[in-house]
Order: structure tokens, then C-alpha cells, then sequence
């Protein structure tokens, strides 16, 4: 029998702490049912990854949020990368793969390297900052629009704009209707930028929509397609940025690690995407009755993964709780897994690295100097504030 439990997973209270409900329904079994929301979940990391990994059976096709796409009519268009199963996803998912292509993403080291060393020495200067705003937010602001070939107006729209997405895939509460009070002028602007007229002639944007030229999507595909591309090189690279400055800051051991080898910078950036999970969930839809834990669960049921409980899976990471950036944590499901994994993950991983490594160099000292501020989102973790003094070193 699959237990039940009146846990809500979208709600303030969950979200200022969320582990001991992880652990909850982990030890609960393989399989939960969470009746406030007519839904099943899973929280185990075997269990997680092996349906991130059946696209066949647990279908994206019907929303990765939870409403069934089969049963009602989305808020948003559905994205072409997240939302659709082969063949149409192996189209686009193929477009994009070569759009960041390692050679394409190489090509932007040296530029996204030089931004990382001037923002931290301008925090440097200043001493005292707000990681989100001047440096989790600012980072990929400054680099990620023009890798797309955006102009420089507005580009904080893309954080709303990302609010508003990721809010969506949960239910209809107070954090997405407070997402989507001022939505009309964040979507006109975002809708325009994705056309091909509105962006530079160089870039990701302007490659996506080269492949229409090269009749392998329509206009319409290549603007969904940018969109697309904003939310999964802007959110997941902001969330990930802060988690790894907060675990560094709170763990000085582990920061002194890092200054004594740069090196570590991208494990360390993995580390703290494994044990902050800035994706916390995302749900699949089953196509067919499936057995999870010797449970069966029926065909057309919405299931909630927990990508964060399944990161700190006792079953599968020794000392899950604890930040250790020497662990072997590849396999863990922060940027998803299988053909849905987060297409954003490798310049997320290099912007990581790149900024990680420009502190390991630059700065003897980290510290929390105020009291860190909980964002709350439906999808994502993260934090609204986060002061901190930085020193030179």
C-alpha cells in the first residue's frame, strides 16, 4: 500500500525548511501519495533518477509543472526543450546540443573569465555586498545576454521573467499569483528579444535562428526555442552562484581547501548544486500502469520528483548534509538527467567554475555578515539577500 502523508511541498513553511519532509517521505517508502494535492512523489535517489532516465514511461509531454496538459489548457506555451518526448524533442534538443556545442562554449571562456575576475575585484573594493543582487544575479546578467546577442536594455527582466516560469509548474498559489501580477510588460519584452530582428547577428540567438534558414524548425519554434534558452541559462547558473558563495562562506574550511587549489573551483560548484539543488522538483506524467517499489500506480498519474531529497539521499551519499567538494558526487540530479537534462548546465558549470576560481585567488575571507533572506519559488531554491563581507587575500 503507498502511504499517504499530508506533507505540502509548495507552501512558506516547506521551504524555509524542507529536509525533514525529504526524510520523511523517503523513509515513508519508494512511493508517497501527498493528498493535498491529488499527486504521487518520489524522494528517493534511485527511484528519482530512474525516471528521469524512462522518458517512455513517465512522459514530459504532459507538463512538467502540475497541470496535465491532456486535461486542461496550459498557462504558458509548453517548452519545446522540457515538455515534448522524441521524435520532436530529439529535434530540438539535437539544435540545441549544437547550438552550445563544447566548441561554442570554449569560445566564450576567455570573456566569461575577464568578467568574473572584474566583478569579484569590484566586490573586493566595496568589502560589503548582497551575493545575490551584486554578484549571483550580477554574473550572469553581464555574460549570458550577450552570449545570446541581446541588447543591454532591461536584461532584468530575465529574473521575473524566470520567476514567473519556474512558479508555474506548481500550483495556482500566493508565490505564482504574486509571479504573475506584473506579468504583461516582463512577457512583451521577452517575447520581443526573442525575435531573430532584435538580436545581434552573432551568438546563440542569432544560431538558433540560423537552423530556420536551414529548414529545420519554423520561426515560431526558433522564438519558443530562445525563450526556452533564457530560463535555462539564467536561473539555474543565479541559484547555483549563491548556493556555492553561501556553502563557502559556511563551511571556512572548505573555502580554505579552495585557496590552497583553484582548481577544486568546478567540483566545488558541482558540490553545492548536489547539496542545494537549486532545481528542487519537477513532475512526470506515467503513459502506462508502472510499478515503483513493488506499488503500482496507474496510468495518467502526475508524479512529483524531488530532485533536492534525492541529492541528499542517505541511501546513495555518505554524510549526505555535508558539503565536501573532494566527493565523488557525479550522478547527482541537480541539472536533471537523461534527454530533459537542463540544457543550460554547461555554462552554468563554467560560469561556476569560472567565478569559484577568481575568489579561490582573490579573496582570504568570506563571511556572512546579515541575515540570509529565503526567495520563494515553487520550482527553485534560493535566497532573496545574502550580505557578506569579502576580504583580499
Amino acid at each position: 500500500m503507498i502511504p499517504a502523508l499530508d506533507i505540502d511541498p509548495f507552501c512558506k513553511a516547506f521551504f524555509d525548511d524542507p529536509y525533514p519532509a525529504h526524510a520523511a517521505m523517503r523513509d515513508a517508502g519508494p512511493v508517497v501519495y501527498l493528498t493535498q494535492y491529488d499527486v504521487h512523489a518520489v524522494a528517493r535517489y534511485n527511484d528519482v533518477r530512474a525516471m528521469l532516465l524512462d522518458w517512455g514511461s513517465y512522459t514530459s509531454a504532459r507538463g512538467v509543472g502540475i497541470s496535465d496538459f491532456a486535461k486542461e489548457k496550459p498557462w504558458r506555451l509548453p517548452s519545446l526543450l522540457l515538455e515534448t518526448d522524441p521524435p520532436l524533442h530529439d529535434r530540438t534538443r539535437k539544435l540545441m546540443d549544437k547550438v552550445l556545442s563544447p566548441a561554442a562554449v570554449r569560445g566564450l571562456r576567455e570573456a566569461f573569465a575577464d568578467a568574473a575576475e572584474l566583478l569579484i575585484d569590484d566586490l573586493l573594493a566595496r568589502g560589503t555586498f548582497d551575493a545575490v543582487r551584486d554578484l549571483a544575479e550580477a554574473y550572469p546578467l553581464t555574460v549570458f545576454p550577450d552570449a545570446v546577442g541581446m541588447p543591454a536594455e532591461n536584461r532584468r527582466f530575465l529574473l521575473p521573467y524566470g520567476n514567473m516560469v519556474f512558479n508555474s509548474f506548481g500550483p495556482r498559489n500566493s508565490f505564482f499569483e504574486a509571479a504573475v501580477a506584473d506579468a504583461e510588460p516582463v512577457l512583451a519584452w521577452v517575447q520581443a528579444q526573442s525575435k531573430r530582428d532584435a538580436l545581434s547577428t552573432t551568438g546563440f540567438g542569432a544560431a538558433i535562428h540560423a537552423a530556420v534558414d536551414d529548414g529545420d524548425i519554423a520561426e515560431a519554434e526558433a522564438e519558443v526555442l530562445v525563450r526556452s534558452l533564457l530560463t535555462a541559462g539564467v536561473d539555474t547558473t543565479v541559484n547555483g552562484l549563491c548556493a556555492a558563495v553561501y556553502c563557502l562562506a559556511r563551511f571556512p574550511a572548505a573555502f580554505e581547501q579552495l585557496r590552497a587549489d583553484p582548481s577544486l573551483a568546478r567540483a566545488a560548484f558541482e558540490e553545492a548544486i548536489r547539496l542545494e539543488s537549486p532545481v528542487q522538483t519537477f513532475f512526470r506524467t506515467t503513459t502506462r500502469d508502472v510499478t515503483i517499489g513493488g506499488e503500482m500506480v496507474p496510468e495518467g498519474t502526475k508524479i512529483l520528483m524531488f530532485l533536492g531529497a534525492a541529492n541528499r539521499d542517505p541511501r546513495r551519499w555518505d554524510q549526505a548534509d555535508t558539503f565536501d567538494m573532494t566527493r565523488r558526487n557525479a550522478g547527482h540530479v541537480g541539472f536533471g538527467a537523461g534527454i530533459h537534462a537542463c540544457v543550460g548546465a554547461v555554462l552554468a558549470r563554467m560560469e561556476g567554475e569560472l567565478v569559484l576560481a577568481a575568489l579561490a585567488r582573490k579573496v582570504s575571507r568570506l563571511e556572512i555578515t546579515g541575515e540570509p533572506k529565503r526567495r520563494y519559488n515553487n520550482t527553485l531554491r534560493g535566497m532573496a539577500s545574502l550580505p557578506m563581507r569579502m576580504v583580499a587575500g
